[in-house]
């Protein structure tokens, strides 16, 4: 009897999760649902007023494709689970400094000196529109919950759901209390977590908040897309953010494709950060996958332009979202640091609940 196929509950979860999406695409045009906003957005090189898009870009593939992709996939298969250890992190040294501590797929605890910070912070056994069913971790968080410092900021790049988890966003909101940053049109789903208006600032790209502690956010262009369960496709802008205390810089790129242009204008703009967070995972196939996860080739290629001094491999290792097996962008980011010249020193890939200090 052949055995049976471990990635099937998968590609039938994330076939009957393009089935709902292209399903509540088609129940109701764009135009429709974009004229029933009371407060269309700025009109921008990336927004009409009501959908935001990728200025050098067409639009991401839609659910045909989600469906090509999904029946034809030949995913790698992963392990159950990964043994961890948590860490516990140590108070910050000297206030010039950063500690950057990876928990797990984006989501990292910066301590500043201008309070702590948590990235798109995920703490959920599944990042799913619904908690029986959806890719499902396979290591605990590097650093428990219970286990982090006082959170005074969150900053959320954008609303998918291995991003933006509601459950986690509740969490902090009952326990630290923290101000949230986020990009123009998800401070509705931060309010359905709790976070009242006076605690959510929005930005759109280039737009910058000073918190009251002193640290400088400003909201940075990424190359991909928004979408959830409910809400129009697009409706919500993505991004990352560029955050600045005490003399140092963190520039968390947040999802992204690569683009030529882009991380160069951001270096510009912003300067040379000092540490990168730099997705490397959830990139295969590239015919599909291509225009809005970058593989660990490009990623040593945002890491050149961006001109960090030091940068760190994230997005990859703990949810299943792709065909790559989970190692595969560890071993493919070695490879593609030797080819550019780039040393293992200067672009890390950390064990869940390690740091780096820059």
């Amino acid at each position: 009897m052949p055995k049976p196929d471990p990635r099937l509950p998968r590609r039938r979860f994330l076939c009957l999760a393009a089935l709902a999406s292209g399903a509540a695409i088609v129940k109701l045009p764009a135009s429709l649902m974009a004229a029933s906003r009371t407060h269309p957005f700025p009109v921008t090189d990336h927004c009409d007023g009501h959908i935001f898009f990728n200025p050098r870009k067409t639009a991401p593939h839609g659910w045909t494709r989600l469906l090509r992709w999904k029946l034809s996939s030949s995913a790698a298969v992963w392990p159950a689970s990964v043994p961890v250890v948590a860490s516990r992190p140590t108070p910050l040294g000297r206030a010039s400094t950063v500690a950057a501590y990876w928990i797990n797929h984006a989501t990292f605890l910066l301590q500043t000196s201008a309070g702590t910070v948590l990235t798109d912070p995920v703490f959920s056994e599944r990042v799913s529109p619904v908690s029986w069913a959806g890719p499902r971790r396979v290591h605990v968080p590097g650093i428990a919950f219970e286990d982090l410092p006082r959170i005074d900021t969150v900053v959320l790049s954008h609303d998918h759901y291995d991003h933006c988890d509601l459950d986690t966003l509740r969490r902090l909101n009952d326990s630290h209390a923290p101000l949230a940053v986020t990009l123009l049109g998800n401070s509705p789903l931060l309010r359905s977590a709790g976070f009242p208006s006076e605690r959510i600032v929005e930005l759109d790209w280039w737009d910058h908040h000073t918190t009251s502690a002193g640290l400088s956010i400003r909201a940075t262009p990424a190359q991909h897309w928004s979408n959830r369960a409910t809400g129009p496709r697009n409706g919500r802008l993505w991004g990352g953010f560029f955050l600045s205390s005490g003399g140092r810089s963190v520039h968390f790129v947040g999802d992204t494709g690569y683009d030529d242009t882009l991380f160069r204008d951001i270096r510009t703009r912003c300067g040379a950060p000092d540490l990168a967070l730099i997705p490397i995972g959830a990139y295969e196939p590239r015919w599909f996958m291509a225009d809005q996860h970058c593989n660990p080739a490009e990623a040593v290629m945002i890491h050149r332009d961006l001109g960090a001094r030091q940068s760190i491999g994230m997005h990859w290792g703990t949810f299943q979202l792709t065909d790559e097996a989970r190692e595969d962008p560890v071993n493919h980011l070695a490879d593609a640091r030797i080819a550019a010249g780039v040393g293992e020193d200067v672009f890390k890939v950390l064990a869940p609940g390690a740091s780096v200090t820059v």
